[in-house]
């Protein structure tokens, strides 16, 4: 093997804190791979491999190595792969990713909708992971997970023009003890190009019995039907599915937003928290943002969801074992509705949010454009609520607020002035410059934080100060008597 090419790479993993990596590229004499190794400096000093490629035959090639026990990763350079057949995933521990880091930049595709490849991956192992990448423009599923393929990872994709179901977890009916479970999907875009799909039987991300997945701070547009009936949720858990996550995911023009259940093929447990969904006023086959159907003990709060469709539901509960079920501090336009003998306990919601509420209803930006006093500080405490769609800590005043986006007073000062005073759960955002006064006497708690930037004083005969109050770097608090 001759040494044709060295470069030096600034390398980072996604999954870990940056940390720098000198990459020597190894071209050989006899074939067109190109092996990479990576020295690591801030672990301790160790050797590791990985395969790049810039065409789709380096790419079929290295997939083979792969799968027969070779190196575990490739990495695409940038450039545009179109696939003649799909690839399928046979080894455990595979990662498929871009070297740039920019999914914009690498797209990995079929022959179209159309066409004759069925998917992008087809993953029959454990443990595998893909990021960094466009996929699409195929007849079936951009990713397909097999029934026992365990553990996959799948983050900044960006996912377009599928025939059916964009990911797609599959089950086996004959084996109902085997199922594909802790899958990640995050922060990737689904969407069809055209503002609709192709057919009805589309959807985001379609999992049947499945446990303990994540689908964390994607958005997903424009899943719609043209014609027969309404497409499948952006994302759905369903058959005997279990205990899912969904949260601050953005969700645009889709026929339906988040499904638990179908029917009586049902899900158990799992929340969905934190999540914006939006739909304008064209009807086709819109339907309800939120749906649990055959879904017991599952939790729904802190949702913003604003449609300006007709259909009447903005979340449902459905049939009689859907029990157990929290439906709290969810901000709405439409009514939140139990349908076919399901019951659930609905506090601290609000079914008539106003136009003028929300920050850019077009582009589905349903954060708060003004402290919406029946909004702020109005919800109701949720074990796990920590932080909103933005990763905003909650509370930022006196209470929870209700929706998705937890109110930052940019600029503004808390309530913080009167005799006996106790600030608690309270930020002085970055820019502020706030007085508080006491006549008597300031108790500063534990969760008050002063952001870098903000000016404070705190002016009473006594002030105390607690354990956990916390100033940045960068902020000026002064205590005055």
């Amino acid at each position: 093997m001759g040494l044709d090419n060295f470069r030096l790479h600034q390398m980072q993993n996604p999954f870990t804190r940056p940390r720098a990596r000198l990459i020597l590229s190894v071209k050989s004499r006899y074939g067109g791979l190109k092996y990479i190794l990576a020295l690591g400096f801030c672990l301790l000093p160790g050797l590791s491999s990985a395969i790049t490629v810039n065409t789709v035959a380096e790419l079929v090639q290295a997939v083979e190595q792969v799968n027969s026990g070779g190196d575990k990763e490739i990495l695409l350079e940038d450039g545009i792969y179109t696939l003649n057949s799909a690839i399928v995933i046979q080894s455990d521990g595979i990662t498929v990713r871009s070297v740039s880091g920019n999914r914009s930049a690498v797209k990995v595709q079929g022959t179209g909708m159309d066409g004759t490849v069925s998917h992008i991956f087809l993953v029959q192992a454990d443990n595998f992971t893909a990021t960094d990448m466009t996929l699409g423009n195929v007849y079936y599923h951009a990713i397909q997970m097999q029934p026992s393929a365990q553990t996959p990872t799948m983050i900044n994709l960006h996912v377009f023009d599928t025939y059916e179901q964009m990911i797609k977890v599959a089950y086996d009916p004959g084996n109902p003890d085997v199922h594909s479970d802790n899958g990640l999907v995050e922060n990737c875009l689904f969407e069809y190009i055209a503002g609709i799909g192709p057919q009805y039987y589309i959807g985001g991300v379609d999992a049947h019995h499945a446990r303990n997945w994540i689908v964390r701070g994607n958005t997903f547009k424009n899943i719609r039907s043209p014609s027969q009936q309404l497409a499948e949720h952006a994302i759905h858990f369903w058959n005997n599915s279990q205990n899912t996550l969904v949260e601050r995911n953005t969700i645009i023009n889709c026929d339906r937003g988040v499904g638990f259940g179908l029917g009586y093929q049902g899900h158990e447990g799992g929340i969905i928290r934190n999540n914006m969904i939006y739909h304008d006023s064209s009807e086709g086959f819109a339907d309800v943002g939120i749906g649990l159907e055959s879904a017991p003990d599952a939790q729904v709060y802190n949702n913003s969801i604003y449609q300006e469709h007709t259909y009447p539901n903005a979340i449902e509960y459905r049939f009689t074992t859907t029990t157990g079920v929290i439906i709290s501090n969810n901000l709405t336009n439409k009514a939140i509705a139990g349908r076919d003998g399901a019951s659930a306990t609905c506090s601290n919601n609000i079914t008539n949010a106003g136009t003028t509420w929300f920050a850019n209803l077009p582009t589905g930006d349903l954060h708060l454009l003004s402290p919406v006093p029946a909004v702020v500080d109005q919800g109701l405490f949720i074990t796990g609520l920590d932080d909103d769609i933005d990763r905003d800590i909650r509370p930022q005043g006196g209470g929870y607020d209700i929706g998705a986006d937890e109110y930052v007073f940019l600029g503004l000062c808390p309530d913080c002035s009167g005799d006996v005073v106790v600030i608690d759960n309270a930020t002085f955002t970055s820019g502020a410059t706030c007085e508080c006064l006491g006549a008597t006497s300031i108790t500063i708690g534990p969760e008050v934080v002063i952001q870098s930037g903000a000016t404070v004083t705190f002016n009473a005969p006594i002030v105390k100060v607690s354990p956990g109050f916390r100033a940045e770097n960068g902020s000026t608090v002064y205590m005055r008597q």
